[in-house]
């Protein structure tokens, strides 16, 4: 579990904040190296939605089914990029919620390498439901209570998690992933 001390202040505040750990793959970087700016925007979504699967204790999937949830589209967005981060190296992103309205929310999210902040991030983002008279339309809609009591609580502060690619990537080099693969019929 982190400890709040550990936090960045640009996360700190009233809500639960998150922390996902992630290496940098080579195909998250450009030519010079670093990695492409978009993939920021790209690690920091995926914070946000593992934010709320942390904070409910569900995925995404669930999160539908429990709550109408259909998507928090980005309405508003602004990065500040303080340092360089290359492949292979290890980084926390803190995520948390800043400001509550009616179906709008403020994130943040703060990228961090040894300690030292190197990506800033704020998010306007909205609630959306499926829109009733179109499905395949979203609607925004008020955040849950439910939800808004869960990320509130500042009690304690959630676990790390891991990046899924890299637990992939450790799993498919394990001895029984390579048996399972090179003798399939077997089986």
């Amino acid at each position: 579990m982190t400890e709040p001390d550990n936090i960045p202040d640009f996360v700190k505040g009233e809500f639960k904040v998150s922390r996902r750990d992630i290496t940098v793959e080579w195909g998250h970087c450009d030519p010079a190296g670093i990695v492409f700016h978009p993939r920021f925007i790209e690690y920091f979504d995926w914070s946000c939605v593992v934010l709320f699967e942390q904070v409910a204790r569900c995925n995404k999937t669930e999160l539908g089914r429990r709550f109408g949830f259909a998507g928090f589209p980005i309405l508003d967005l602004n990065t500040k990029f303080l340092e360089p981060i290359r492949y292979d190296d290890q980084v926390q992103i803190y995520s948390t919620i800043t400001s509550l309205k009616k179906s709008s929310f403020e994130v943040r999210h703060c990228l961090t390498m040894r300690e030292v902040v190197a990506v800033e991030c704020t998010q306007t983002r909205v609630w959306c439901i499926a829109d009733p008279s179109d499905p395949k339309k979203l609607k925004s809609s008020p955040v849950p209570e439910e939800l808004v009591a869960l990320l509130r609580r500042r009690d304690t502060v959630l676990a790390p998690r891991a990046d899924r690619c890299r637990l992939r990537a450790q799993m498919t080099q394990s001895s029984e992933f390579q048996s399972a693969r090179a003798y399939p019929a077997e089986r």
